[in-house]
C-alpha cells in the first residue's frame, strides 16, 4: 500500500490541531450549578459520545477502539465534569488519560539550593615558593649537574659552573685591593661580586687565597625539583636568560574556572573538595586563595586559584582535576525539579496541576539552577503544584518548542475566515450521520494542507447527490461542534474530472500544492515495516511543513538504510511532504554510542545556531580536550540547551575545518 493510499489513516493536521486537541484537552468556565441536582445529589455525569484520541472525527455512541487501535476518550458536555475555573488556558484532562499518560507532579516549596560548583582544574607550583635562575654576567656552562626538568635538588646542592670574563676581571679587581690593603676599594670590590651573585663561599676563598677562580659553581638557594631547564652544557647565557626554575611541591596551587553565572557565588576562603583519576578514592580539601578579578576574554570564565596542601607529594603540576566548591547557601529559595521547566527561546514556563484533572501552564522567570532544582523567581508560589512528567504531550506533544495557548481554542476558532472553497474526491458517504469522507485539496481560507478527513453534510446541502468516487468543489466552514461541515457543492451535471477544475479561481496553485518542502524534528519509533518500507513515528512538530506533533506512519526513502532503525529509538529525522498528504522520511541522524563525549555548555548563539562547548577528547576525530565553538546541527533543539549544564555531545566534522554537534543529551548521572 502507498503512502497516498494511506492517508484516511494519517492524524488530522495543520488547521484541525485544535480540533483533535479539545477531545483530550478542554477549556471550560465552571457552572456552579454543574454536578448536582436539584436534591442536592450529585449529578450522573455522562460523555455525549466517545472520540478517538488522534482523529476528532471518528465518533462513537460507545466504548470502543479507534482505527489507530487506542481506547477512545469520552466527552462530555461543556462545564459537566465539573472542576475549577482559572481562566483562559486552564484545560482538563480525564481521569483515564492522565493515568496513561504517567502524570507527576512535585509541591513548589522553599528550601535552600545546593550551590556546590562542579568544575576542572589543573595541579601547578605554589608560585609563592617558585624560585627562577636567572645568570647576572654573560659567559658560558662549562659543568651542568642537572641534566633534566624534574630532578629533586637540596638547598646548597652545585648547580652549574661558568666561565664568565666579567666575573674574572672582578675577582682581579678585589686582589688588587687586597694587596693595596685599601679598605674602601676592598669593600667597594666586595659589593661588586655580591652584586654579580658570586657565592659567599667563593668570596671568602678568594679573600683567603688571593687567587682566581676562571669557573665559578653556582648553588641551588632552596629545595625543590627542578622545572623549565632550559640550558645543557656548554651553553652561552646571558643577564635575562631563564636558566631554569626550582619549585617547592610540600603545597600546590589549582588553577580552575568557573562560569560567568556562577560568579557570584565564589568568595575567597570558601572550602575546596578536590580529585584526581591519577589517584581514585582520593580527596584532597583545601580553600579558594584567590579570585582573578577579571573573565576571560575566550572562555569568558572566571579563574579561582585553590591551595592544598601536598606534604607527601602525590599532586604532580599539570595534573588534571576535579574540584568542587561549597558556597554557603544565604536564603531559601523557592524550588521546582528541572524537569518541570519547560524552556524555550522566548520564555520558561510550567505546567500547574489544579483540583479535578485541570492543567494550566503558566511563564515563571527562572534563576539559580543545580543538579536538581531551578529557582522561580516569580509565576507561582510555594505549595503550588508542577506536572513533572508528561509535560510535554499535555503542551501539544510539541514539547518546549510550541506555545500552550494551542490547548485553548475558543478564540482561536473565531479569528479569521470561517469558510473557503477546495476541490475534492468522495471516498465514502454515511447517510444514516449524514457525513462524508472527503480526500481534498489545500484550503487557503483556513491554512489547512490537502488530506483526507470527514466532514458533516448540513441540511442545505442534498447529500443525496453526492456519489462515491465524485470529484467536485466544496465549501467547507468551522462549525460548532469539533467537525468540519460542507455548506455548498459546486458540480456539472456530469461528473467534473479533476484536470478540468480551475485551480487559480479556488486560490491555489497545482505546481506549488505539490512542492516538496521538509524539515528536521525528532521522533520516537513506534513500529517498523522494512517490506513496506514504513515505520510509525511519534514526533515533534515540523514547522517548515508545517505540521503539529503527533504519532503517524511515515514512508522511508529508499536511500534511507532502514537497518540503523529499531522500536523505542528515539533520533532526528527528515521529513519531506512528497505530495499532497503525503509524507517521507529523507534522511535521518542516528547516534553511536561510543560517540558521546562529555562536555560543559558554556555559551548558546540560537540566531546563528553555534554555541561554546568545553568538552573532552573526541576520538572519533581525533580532536583533543579543549574550549572551542561548534556549529549546531538543523535538527537539534537549541531550546533546550541550558548554558553552563554538563552534557554529552557527538560531533562529526563535515568538511575540513567544520566540527558540528550532532546529537546532544543531558550528561548521565554517574
Amino acid at each position: 500500500m502507498s503512502i497516498k493510499e494511506n492517508k484516511a489513516l494519517k492524524p488530522i493536521l495543520a488547521a484541525v490541531a485544535g480540533s483533535a486537541l479539545t477531545v483530550m484537552v478542554y477549556s471550560f468556565v465552571l457552572d456552579p450549578s454543574a454536578g448536582s441536582d436539584g436534591a442536592g445529589e450529585p449529578a450522573e455525569k455522562k460523555p455525549l459520545y466517545w472520540v478517538a484520541p488522534m482523529d476528532a472525527n471518528y465518533r462513537r455512541d460507545e466504548p470502543g477502539l479507534s482505527p489507530m487501535g487506542m481506547d477512545l476518550v469520552p466527552v462530555y458536555a461543556e462545564g459537566a465534569s465539573g472542576g475549577p475555573d482559572e481562566g483562559p488556558g486552564t484545560i482538563r484532562i480525564s481521569p483515564d488519560v492522565v493515568n496513561n499518560l504517567g502524570v507527576r507532579t512535585f509541591t513548589a516549596q522553599r528550601k535552600e539550593m545546593s550551590s556546590t560548583i562542579k568544575t576542572v582544574g589543573y595541579v601547578g607550583y605554589d608560585e609563592d615558593q617558585l624560585v627562577h635562575i636567572h645568570p647576572r654576567v654573560e659567559g658560558w656552562v662549562e659543568q651542568l649537574y642537572v641534566k633534566s626538568s624534574g630532578d629533586p635538588v637540596e638547598e646548597g646542592q652545585p648547580l652549574y659552573e661558568i666561565y664568565s670574563p666579567t666575573l674574572v676581571n672582578a675577582q682581579e679587581e678585589m686582589v688588587v685591593a687586597l694587596g693595596r690593603n685599601n679598605g674602601q676599594l676592598i669593600r667597594a670590590s666586595e659589593d661588586r661580586l655580591k652584586a654579580l651573585q658570586l657565592p659567599e663561599n667563593a668570596i671568602a676563598v678568594l679573600k683567603e687565597t688571593k687567587q682566581i677562580q676562571q669557573t665559578v659553581t653556582f648553588y641551588a638557594p632552596k629545595s625543590g625539583v627542578v622545572d623549565n631547564l632550559n640550558i645543557r652544557q656548554g651553553f652561552f647565557v646571558k643577564p635575562g636568560t631563564t636558566m631554569m626554575s626550582i619549585g617547592n611541591l610540600d603545597q600546590v596551587w589549582v588553577e580552575a574556572e568557573v562560569f560567568e553565572s556562577q560568579a557570584s557565588l565564589v568568595e575567597q576562603g570558601i572550602p575546596v573538595s578536590m580529585t584526581v583519576d591519577y589517584l581514585p578514592g582520593e580527596e584532597w580539601q583545601g580553600q579558594v586563595d584567590y579570585i582573578q578579578p577579571a573573565l576571560d576574554d575566550m572562555t569568558r570564565t572566571m579563574k579561582v586559584r585553590l591551595r592544598f596542601d601536598n606534604q607527601d607529594g602525590i599532586l604532580k603540576p599539570n595534573m588534571f582535576a576535579q574540584v568542587e566548591l561549597d558556597p554557603q547557601a544565604n536564603s531559601e529559595s523557592l524550588i521546582v525539579p528541572k524537569d518541570a521547566v519547560i524552556r524555550t527561546g522566548d520564555n520558561d514556563r510550567v505546567v500547574l496541576a489544579l483540583d479535578e484533572g485541570s492543567f494550566k501552564s503558566v511563564a515563571v522567570d527562572v534563576g539559580r539552577v543545580d543538579d536538581q532544582y531551578f529557582e522561580i523567581l516569580s509565576g507561582i508560589d510555594a505549595g503550588e503544584r508542577v506536572v513533572v512528567s508528561a509535560q510535554f504531550l499535555l503542551d501539544s506533544e510539541s514539547s518546549k518548542a510550541s506555545d500552550f495557548k494551542r490547548m485553548d481554542h475558543g478564540d482561536e476558532m473565531n479569528e479569521g475566515p470561517t469558510s473557503g472553497w477546495t476541490s475534492g474526491t468522495i471516498n465514502e458517504i454515511d447517510l444514516e450521520k449524514g457525513t462524508v469522507n472527503l480526500s481534498h485539496e489545500r484550503i487557503e481560507a483556513f491554512n489547512m494542507m490537502g488530506m483526507t478527513m470527514n466532514f458533516v453534510v448540513v441540511d442545505g446541502v442534498d447529500i443525496n447527490t453526492l456519489e462515491a468516487g465524485m470529484t467536485l468543489e466544496v465549501e467547507v466552514s468551522k462549525g460548532d461542534g469539533p467537525m468540519y461541515e460542507i455548506t455548498d457543492v459546486k458540480m456539472d451535471d456530469q461528473e467534473m474530472v479533476h484536470s478540468q477544475m480551475d485551480h487559480a479561481a479556488m486560490g491555489h496553485d497545482m505546481e506549488s500544492a505539490f512542492e516538496q518542502k521538509g524539515g528536521w524534528t525528532t521522533g520516537k519509533i513506534n513500529s517498523i515495516d522494512v517490506d513496506a518500507r514504513k515505520v510509525n513515528v511519534s514526533h515533534g512538530a515540523i514547522k517548515e511543513i508545517p505540521m503539529m506533533a503527533m504519532t503517524m506512519g511515515f514512508g522511508v526513502a529508499d536511500d534511507v538504510d532502514m537497518s540503523l532503525l529499531s522500536e523505542e529509538l528515539s533520533l532526528p529525522i527528515e521529513v519531506t511532504m512528497t505530495g499532497e498528504g503525503e509524507f517521507t522520511i529523507t534522511d535521518i541522524a542516528v547516534a553511536n554510542p561510543v560517540h558521546w563525549t562529555d562536555a560543559t555548555l558554556n555559551s548558546v548563539d540560537i540566531e546563528n545556531r553555534k554555541a561554546n562547548f568545553k568538552h573532552a577528547a573526541i576520538k572519533n576525530i581525533g580532536m583533543m580536550a579543549m574550549t572551542m565553538d561548534f556549529t549546531i546541527a538543523p535538527y537539534v533543539d537549541m531550546s533546550s540547551m541550558v548554558e553552563g549544564s554538563d552534557v554529552q555531545i557527538i560531533v562529526h566534522m563535515p568538511s575540513e575545518g567544520v566540527f558540528e554537534v550532532t546529537h546532544i543529551r543531558p550528561k548521565p548521572a554517574e
